[in-house]
């Protein structure tokens, strides 16, 4: 089955700069391919006859339980990992924060 190209290559250039994303011309036009399916698919959502159901903002709202459990499990604090011995696995810390490099540059 054939996607038809709802997206323009000059947006995939342009989403690519958004993201950092370097592209080579054969995954620009996969990613245009991907980006066009994935537009297709929401096509089809849209058709759905949605009337009858009522809006939700969370799924836990339907999740049934299971064998006499909750659906989700109950939220239970727990010891987290120690500072000293997370940092000693970072690429680069100063011991109390990891070092990143800069990402934003406009």
């Amino acid at each position: 089955m054939t996607v038809k190209e709802r997206v323009a290559g000059e947006e995939v250039r342009r989403v690519a700069d958004l993201a950092h994303l370097q592209l080579t011309p054969q995954e620009e036009q996969a990613m245009q391919h991907d980006l066009s399916s994935i537009l297709d698919y929401v096509e089809q959502l849209n058709e759905l006859d949605t009337a009858n159901i009522s809006p939700m903002a969370q799924v836990a709202e339907v999740l049934q339980p299971v064998a006499g459990q909750d659906a989700l499990r109950a939220d239970q604090p727990r010891p987290s990992l120690e500072r000293e011995n997370v940092m000693k696995s970072a690429p680069a810390s100063d011991g109390v924060f990891f070092k990143v490099p800069k990402v934003i540059e406009r």
